[in-house]
């Protein structure tokens, strides 16, 4: 875009010149700022397609791309690859996909399209739901085709609701199997770390995880302890650099962009998107300081991730109490994509839901948990000192009913009660059983000691009766093996991370060894789930339903297809990748 010194705008390529009070209205609607005394923007190139973001639907959608013979470009505005990708378990929920079908599990499209759509329900269009179903499994061929990745099959680890029609209780979910990083080369160091680190030594996958937890106690959890070292071992001694779970999958498409010339930028904020008569032409990014345009002549594919730290979209958008340091999203996810795309006339979806889960607001990274809340010995609390929850149920699960509770007896921090046995038994976060949690979990308020219940309940500020009671009620429904209740262990999904040994409910057993310990629980994420509007072509929609040509959207920066619910592990990852892979067939009209 070019201005001349009487305040006419004139956009590149379109020949037209307008002035006065329509060049403020064009530039709004252009999705470039005006500004009076604006210098052309530098052409920092044109290529078919523009992707923004490096995350998994990113790079998905730029490795699918180049295969169909486009050129493309990635820009990233974060200084490492990979996104929140690269930071988490990498799980993928993708029914029918060739890993799980060749391990023998019994999927088929029908019970997938049954199972996902008693999951969505009326949230997400049955056409998006089909487009997912029916280009995942050919997305994860394409990849292993087309990149060093290959997976495994996450046995075992079932589907959040196995018990609804087309449910698994075996599982769908895959996971990547270990890469060698020395396959980057250089590019290796600017991949985005991990959210927790791997222990040293060891080559860990991501279902391997609910056995570690179990070392102290299980035959198999010591056996599965020993087997990521040998893989540890075995990689030192060849001189590899093992990956696994987000690392392997974010490293895996890099190395599929790298084979296949797709240039990557990073440090390269979106600035906005750049229109021309109503399409989508390119992006205006900011590389080296300098704002430029890169253009699109077929397209631009915003995979930038969610706004889960952007304070004041979470104000606008979301229940209070929330915070942007209770997330592990990747920091740089602040809404860029979403907000350009707004501008550009997107319409918004599903931005007061989030991938969330139960968290501990340690300092530094906040602590997702997964297995310690499910564990036996174990229960939360709200601030009344009572259960309100099913502490087994899918994470998401457990955060709607912190928000829906009654105000009278809040839910938000809620805590995690445990006592000395279960600490004596159980890994917690990378904290060995038995050893002491680090100083600054005490002294930021996020854990709690006592030695008795009525200290504790001090401690945190519930009432004392109130929680010996609850103690007392939960212990006697562990001895019975059946929690009638809140139905902890009434679903196969409650048992996955869970002690096989404690009988007869492996999620259930009594708090009675001193020391308890409480945990501050609050509502934390993976990331949001709402952003621009799509259809089955990853196409962005207005609010009249029309579609913006040229802009597609996907990941976090799409409203999920998930809806307020969440399948299985890896329904972020999944539909991410897939939907990446489906914007960049529509673009090269494959389709």
């Amino acid at each position: 875009m070019t201005t001349s010194a009487d305040g006419q705008v004139q956009l590149p390529g379109r020949r037209r010149v307008l002035a006065g009070g329509a060049v403020a209205a064009l530039a709004v609607a252009a999705g470039v700022q005006h500004t009076a005394h604006a210098a052309d923007l530098p052409l920092l190139g044109t290529y078919d397609v523009v992707v923004i973001g490096s995350g998994a639907a990113g790079m998905t959608a730029a490795l699918t791309a180049a295969k169909q013979g486009l050129s493309c470009v990635v820009v990233e505005k974060a200084p490492t690859f990979g996104g929140s990708a690269a930071r988490s378990g990498a799980g993928i929920w993708i029914p029918n996909n060739p890993v799980i079908l060749a391990a023998g599990v019994p999927d088929t499209p029908a019970k997938a399209a049954t199972y996902l759509a008693a999951v969505v329900g009326t949230d997400v269009p049955a056409d998006r739901q089909q487009s997912f179903l029916a280009h995942g499994p050919a997305m994860i061929s394409f990849v292993m085709a087309n990149s060093p990745l290959r997976f495994r099959w996450m046995e075992g680890y079932s589907d959040y609701y196995p018990e609804l029609p087309g449910g698994l209780p075996n599982g769908r979910s895959i996971e990547p199997d270990q890469l060698d990083g020395n396959i980057l080369g250089t590019e290796l160091a600017h991949l985005n770390p991990p959210y927790l680190a791997v222990p040293s030594g060891m080559v860990v996958f991501s279902a391997d995880y609910k056995w570690l937890d179990l070392a102290a106690v299980s035959v198999k959890g010591a056996a599965v302890t020993t087997e990521c070292l040998a893989r540890g071992t075995k990689a030192a001694l060849l001189g590899q650099k093992p990956l696994t779970m987000g690392q392997s999958l974010a490293a895996g498409l890099r190395a599929g962009l790298q084979s296949a010339q797709v240039p990557v930028w990073l440090n390269t904020p979106l600035t906005e998107l750049y229109l021309e008569g109503g399409a989508v032409t390119g992006a205006v990014v900011t590389r080296a300081g300098t704002a430029g345009l890169v253009r699109a002549r077929r397209g631009v594919v915003v995979g930038s991730g969610g706004f889960e730290h952007n304070a004041a979209m979470r104000a606008q958008y979301q229940r209070q109490p929330i915070g942007t340091d209770w997330t592990v999203g990747a920091k740089e996810n602040t809404g860029d994509g979403i907000q350009a795309g707004q501008r550009a006339g997107a319409a918004l979806a599903l931005m007061d839901d989030a991938w969330w889960g139960p968290t501990i607001p340690i300092p530094g990274d906040p602590y997702f948990c997964l297995a310690e809340r499910t564990l036996p010995g174990g229960l939360l609390v709200n601030q009344a000192g009572s259960r309100f929850v099913n502490e087994a149920a899918p994470y998401s699960d457990v955060v709607h009913i912190m928000y829906d509770r009654d105000a009278a007896a809040p839910d938000i921090p809620a805590w995690l009660i445990v006592d000395q046995n279960y600490r004596n038994r159980y890994l917690f976060k990378d904290v060995l059983p038995t050893f002491s949690f680090p100083d600054d979990w005490y002294s930021s308020g996020a854990a709690y000691k006592a030695w008795t219940l009525d200290a504790l309940a001090t401690s945190i500020g519930v009432p004392a009766a109130a929680l010996r009671s609850t103690v007392s009620r939960f212990n006697s429904l562990a001895a019975s093996g059946k929690d009638t209740d809140f139905g902890r262990g009434d679903s196969t999904y409650d048992h996955y991370y869970t002690d096989p040994s404690v009988l007869p409910n492996s999620c259930l057993a009594p708090l009675w060894l001193p020391p308890y310990h409480a945990f501050r629980i609050v509502p934390g994420d993976l990331g949001t789930k709402g952003g621009m509007r799509t259809d089955a072509r990853a196409r962005v929609l207005r609010a009249d339903g029309s579609v913006i040509p040229g802009l597609y959207a996907a990941g976090n920066a799409s409203a999920a297809v998930m809806g307020h619910s969440y399948a299985g592990a890896g329904s972020t990852i999944g539909p991410a990748m897939t939907f990446g892979y489906v914007a960049a067939l529509d673009l090269a009209g494959a389709l």
